[in-house]
């Protein structure tokens, strides 16, 4: 096996910064038991020159390089091998999937936005656990964030290349996202359309709707490769009156927090987020594929780690609890000690 240092990306967000390694040493984890099972070993922190790293062992292909390319923190990868005087360290080529510049990220400032960083974090984790894991270089998977905000979570999955699609209950969130994403695009130069509309089921409206289809390149329009993004202005809960079932490879949601900066003054939704989730989980597991994966971001004040997996499990859903899975509880502020859990569906 070869032996590889990671660089881990500094981060903005002082407070992430300081749990980046550790979150990495989780992410690695997850990896070497999923898609890189059997070719990744364990991963530590170490200081090579004064600077820390995130160190292991690996016996990778190209497909194998392209997996680690996209872990969230990443900044750079290098070989390692051992010099008289310490460690020679040679750059290892990167085949990201990010395919959208990245201030598709950035460029949105609001208060009670998810750390982008820890957004692909949660998108990468539930995706390694799913049955499409194998298909995620190569093919536009199809991933739903049903609590989806001003669509952080939306934008990630773009830059990925799939197929977003976001529920939530908040007007002025869904009306930010559609006039942020078909500007952005504009800005940008993208071939896309875009349009919104009511959204009825059985003669009465449930909400509004979104739609956006892009392509990367005008070649990739003309041949018609597209993305294409739905957002939906509904409840939740009625989240498989919505999309047609067994239509996502992956769930991947940031749960409400249950405070302030989290929550809208006077929606008792937002403030109760077991509550919440044990009533829209039976609707968001219909609308995954066999083998798909929910992954959930919680607050471990409001909504403890045990709780949400016995939700899970009530649901059908087979939990992932191993030592990497019980690695990503980290600190956001004096209120928020966050933490991700994730389940599968049976084939």
């Amino acid at each position: 096996m070869t032996a590889y240092a990671l660089l881990v990306s500094p981060s903005a967000n002082r407070v992430y910064a300081r749990s980046a390694a550790a979150l990495t040493v989780a992410e690695l984890g997850v990896l070497a038991e999923t898609v890189l099972a059997g070719r990744l070993g364990a991963a530590q922190v170490e200081q090579l020159g004064g600077v820390e790293y995130v160190v292991f062992e690996a016996d990778l292909d190209r497909a194998g390089i392209a997996q680690l390319s996209n872990v969230s923190t990443l900044l750079a990868l290098f070989e390692r091998r051992p010099a008289d005087d310490g460690w020679l360290l040679r750059p290892v080529g990167l085949d990201r999937l990010d395919c959208l510049d990245d201030d598709l990220l950035t460029i949105l400032k609001y208060p009670g936005k998810t750390n982008e960083v820890f957004t692909k974090l949660l998108v990468n984790v539930t995706v390694s656990a799913c049955g499409s894991a194998h298909r995620m270089l190569v093919d536009r998977l199809r991933v739903l964030d049903p609590l989806c905000g001003r669509g952080t979570t939306l934008n990630q999955v773009l830059m990925y290349g799939w197929h977003a699609a976001g529920i939530d209950l908040d007007g002025t969130d869904f009306d930010a996202y559609a006039a942020f994403l078909p500007r952005w695009l504009k800005d940008k130069r993208l071939k896309h359309t875009a349009a919104t509309a009511r959204l009825r089921r059985e003669g009465r409206t449930l909400g509004r709707r979104l739609d956006v289809e892009l392509a990367t390149s005008k070649e990739a329009w003309a041949a018609q490769d597209t993305v294409t993004v739905t957002g939906i202005l509904a409840d939740t809960r009625e989240a498989a009156e919505v999309f047609r079932a067994g239509s996502f490879d992956a769930v991947v949601t940031d749960a409400p927090y249950g405070v302030q900066h989290g929550s809208r003054s006077g929606d008792g939704l937002r403030r109760r987020p077991l509550e919440l989730l044990g009533e829209a989980l039976p609707g968001w597991v219909r609308l995954l594929r066999p083998g798909g994966a929910i992954g959930i971001a919680v607050n471990l004040r409001t909504c403890p780690r045990a709780d949400a997996l016995a939700l899970l499990v009530e649901v059908g859903l087979d939990v992932r609890d191993t030592p990497s899975y019980r690695g990503f509880e980290h600190r956001v502020d004096q209120a928020i000690q966050r933490d991700i859990v994730v389940a599968c569906k049976a084939d």
